[in-house]
């Protein structure tokens, strides 16, 4: 049985954490609403963010999106089949992860939603 549980941001970020460890995202509605991805920005392993930074890029043929750190931590891990297939972003949103990162603080600590909390603020302009 999985102990691990999903959040999300009002940004469109996707937070599954796994123990200490959290697995970072766009949702489907973010890639809905970019269209065809072409390119994602990674960030290298070890770089350490604080909630609010910019983590990556993530690029479509309509346009760049700037995608915003959830949480603190430090990156132990990146999605490197994104460089060379950022289309999996489009096929499979919600399991497509960016990146890993270690958490600084107890996932509790950040303003985050369930998963039916995101649908109801979004479900309107879906």
């Amino acid at each position: 049985m999985s102990t691990s549980k999903v959040y999300f941001t009002k940004d469109h970020e996707w937070i599954k954490v796994e123990g200490n460890v959290a697995y970072i995202g766009i949702t489907d509605y973010a890639q809905k609403a970019l269209g065809e991805i072409v390119y994602v920005e990674l960030p290298e392993v070890d770089s350490e963010f604080s909630l609010g930074d910019v983590f990556s890029v993530v690029e479509s043929v309509k346009a760049a999106s700037d995608i915003f750190m959830p949480v603190d931590g430090k990156v132990v891990e990146v999605n490197e089949a994104l460089s060379d297939e950022p289309e999996k972003i489009n096929q499979d949103a919600n399991n497509t992860w960016i990146m890993a990162v270690e958490l600084e603080n107890s996932i509790e600590s950040y303003e985050l939603v369930s998963e039916s909390e995101y649908i109801a603020m979004y479900e309107k302009e879906a």
